[in-house]
């Protein structure tokens, strides 16, 4: 087969790189000179803790069993299994964490609640004031400014592999020589199967193929640190985070958030604290939720000190100097419990979009969920 696909970030991408494994010939299309969006503007990390139970949880070990496969080939991925650990302060966050560990796929989550004695020997950097924190075992980081050229250059090796970088594709078509696609050059590419992972970019040939697209955009807000100078040896949540992922829902996250506001700048901005370690030894640090169209053109510093101050605690020191801040954009499915938004536009060409803040977590399953179904 010969698999054109449209989108070069890490859907897109892995999507690429199933059909390669398989055997096919794949042109993959960029309308820029290389990915620049969501899929760098991440954490990098393969988050399986606070997915929800069922398909998302399933989704997210799949993929990360083919994550640490791939990064075993390509090392510039920059794959490692360095787990989470979330600080906890409070009787309530214990709780949430003590439900957490008492679920029937907690052992398939690799959660555990630890003392804090524990957790900074798996974490000697986490030197500040915390009780206790729940362990998760199963989470992975990879690199997310480089994972896509990585793989890009191992596509290439195949020689089954052209990559069309500064390309917008402005038309599907269809017709007696196969499925086809034409490229703001005004040229024809044409393939036995068209699959579409454009990202947050929702309007232009999205919006023409699929008017009525249930998937919506979220901005959220990052930065990242000069090193650290130290390993933080595990990625660090805080408790807010029990508020944004489903794994944590029930009696004790509802006690949680009745009991136990959040600060005003973090419920302002809709915050949670993630925070994973760099190859440089430099910190990735965020985020905020905003869902509100449109999105404000510049960033904002309230978040920013909010997360100072809260890593600042964990760490018992001063953060290094901010290098970098910056904004992204997601694509999220409306019906929030779906994993991806995967539909035919029409006989050969497919839409793979809105993962939300699952996209560098589930794509290698996301795209091997789609090559099977279109059986390639």
């Amino acid at each position: 087969m010969r698999v054109i696909v449209v989108g070069a970030g890490v859907v897109g991408t892995t999507h690429a790189w199933h059909a390669v494994e398989r055997g096919h010939e794949v042109v993959h299309i960029e309308r820029e000179s290389e990915a620049r969006g969501a899929s760098l503007r991440n954490f990098g990390q393969i988050w399986v803790s606070g997915r929800a139970g069922g398909e998302e949880l399933a989704t997210a070990l799949r993929a990360r069993e083919l994550w640490e496969e791939i990064g075993q080939r390509v090392p510039g991925l920059g794959f490692r299994a360095n787990g989470s650990l979330t600080p906890l302060r409070t009787d309530l966050e214990v709780a949430v964490a003590e439900a957490a560990a008492a679920r029937d796929d907690a052992a398939e989550r690799g959660y555990r609640l630890v003392t804090a004695d524990r957790a900074r020997a798996l974490n000697p950097a986490l030197r500040g004031d915390f009780r206790a924190a729940l362990w998760c075992a199963r989470d992975a980081a990879v690199e997310p400014r480089t994972a896509q050229l990585a793989l890009k250059q191992a596509l290439l090796a195949s020689e089954r592999y052209t990559y069309l970088g500064g390309r917008e594709v402005r038309e599907v078509l269809d017709g007696p020589g196969g499925h086809a696609v034409r490229d703001d050059h005004g040229e024809r590419h044409t393939g036995d199967a068209v699959i579409l992972c454009t990202g947050a970019w929702l309007g232009g040939l999205v919006r023409e193929l699929v008017p009525d697209l249930p998937v919506r955009r979220v901005r959220l807000q990052m930065m990242q640190t000069a090193p650290l100078g130290e390993p933080l040896t595990t990625s660090v949540a805080d408790a807010d985070s029990f508020r944004y992922y489903p794994a944590y829902a029930g009696e004790a996250l509802d006690a949680l958030n009745a009991g136990q506001a959040q600060e005003p700048a973090a419920a302002a901005h809709r915050m949670q604290l993630l925070m994973v370690q760099r190859a440089d030894g430099g910190l990735t640090i965020g985020d905020t939720h905003e869902y509100e169209h449109p999105f404000a053109f510049d960033v904002t510093e309230e978040p920013y000190d909010h997360l100072t101050r809260v890593v600042e605690s964990f760490l018992g020191r001063p953060l290094p100097a901010i290098r970098r801040r910056w904004a992204g954009v997601y694509a999220q499915c409306v019906d929030t419990t779906r994993v991806v938004h995967r539909q035919r536009v029409s006989d050969g060409v497919w839409l793979v979009t809105g993962p939300g803040g699952r996209g560098m977590t589930c794509s290698p399953a996301i795209a091997e969920q789609t090559a099977n179904e279109l059986r390639w």
